[in-house]
């Protein structure tokens, strides 16, 4: 027995298998990282559209008359302001503001939520989530009952209305409807982790199989979890566990949009975020761009003149750019530093300190 096969396996996990997709070990479940090549994968996404079986993720609902109040308390977004069919992003913070998970939120009617956890915070959103829901508000795990696709590129809307008995121009932007989907009962939000536009596509987990062939009939390429991260780095967007943890605020991740103080009333974190933001931030992300040879890594360490003054935490080469690209910490002393050198294998390779969003469709 491999050690994949003593990993959790999600529904389609076979159909990978067949298709020929290389298979890695992530959070706990073994998942395709690719199907033909990162790159290829890559640039499908971004010039036509490409599906992702992310079904690691956790799904979990809210429900109860309380359900929309008690998650309000334990987000620093606004969940009150949601109505039905309309969804937002946040981050779940202690009660020192660092952030424990960023998730999705839809509200599918006043006393149902759906939350889009990370998989590799399953655990530990769970754990808090049942500790601090207060009021009548129950917590239903569908992780294991349901299937999560990922529908992304240009072409995505063409590739699912051909299957959808709904109008798909009618969901926008962080918008989600109930509807039938090659026959399969599916909520379809427009939502996604790679910076185009397209859908994540909620189902059974028994009608997963035909609706992912249905999509592949439409010429939809499969694609793995080595192009979802080039892809979402590209974007500027974060991935937990490496550029945000429970050590790390969303004031200083450059989530600060996503903390709402006007807005709302009292959320876990929010005296120590208030604190700090009183304070001042002594450090915060920024996006790096190799002008050197070499390819950025999580863990290398990034001087200016001379000094450490910060590290990356994300990394790779950007497909689209053409250029290795980064994420990274920097002490907030040299918020106006334009350039830094990124020690590589003991080398000072130089790069350019920019916005922490290197693509926009």
């Amino acid at each position: 027995m491999s050690n994949l096969d003593q990993l959790a396996h999600v529904p389609l996990h076979q159909r990978h298998v067949e298709l020929g997709a290389t298979m890695v070990e992530f959070a706990g479940h073994a998942m395709p990282v690719k199907y033909s090549t990162i790159k290829e994968e890559h640039h499908r996404v971004r010039q036509s559209a490409g599906i992702f079986d992310v079904s690691h993720m956790g799904r979990v609902e809210v429900q109860g008359d309380d359900a929309v109040e008690a998650t309000n308390r334990l987000l620093t977004n606004d969940v009150d302001s949601l109505v039905d069919g309309k969804a937002l992003y946040s981050v779940m913070c202690n009660d020192e503001g660092g952030i424990i998970d960023d998730l999705v939120v839809y509200r599918l009617a006043a006393d149902r939520l759906l939350l889009c956890i990370n998989a590799s915070r399953r655990k530990r959103d769970l754990a808090h989530l049942k500790a601090h829901l207060k009021g009548d508000a129950q917590l239903v795990d569908q992780s294991a009952e349901t299937v999560q696709l990922a529908v992304q590129g240009p072409d995505a809307e063409q590739a699912v209305q051909v299957l959808a008995d709904g109008d798909l121009s009618e969901i926008r932007f962080f918008r989600c409807a109930e509807m039938s989907v090659a026959g399969v009962d599916t909520l379809v939000a427009r939502t996604g982790y790679t910076g185009e536009d397209g859908f994540e596509l909620y189902l059974p987990r028994e009608g997963g199989v035909d609706l992912f062939d249905a999509l592949l009939d439409q010429g939809v390429q499969p694609c793995g979890l080595g192009a979802r991260d080039t892809l979402r780095l590209e974007a500027g967007l974060l991935l937990h566990g490496q550029d945000i943890d429970e050590s790390i605020t969303p004031l200083e991740a450059g989530l600060s949009w996503l903390v709402k103080f006007d807005n709302k009333g009292d959320f876990i974190g929010r005296e120590a975020l208030e604190r700090q933001q009183q304070e001042g931030l002594t450090r915060r992300i920024r996006g790096l761009k190799l002008t050197g040879r070499g390819v950025l890594r999580p863990g290398y360490p990034v001087e200016v003149d001379g000094q450490t003054v910060g590290e990356v935490t994300s990394g790779g080469y950007a497909q689209t750019l053409e250029a290795s690209i980064g994420l990274g910490y920097i002490d907030t002393d040299y918020d106006d530093a334009s350039r830094a050198d990124v020690i590589i294998r003991g080398r000072a390779v130089s790069a350019e300190l920019v916005k922490p969003r290197f693509y926009t469709r």
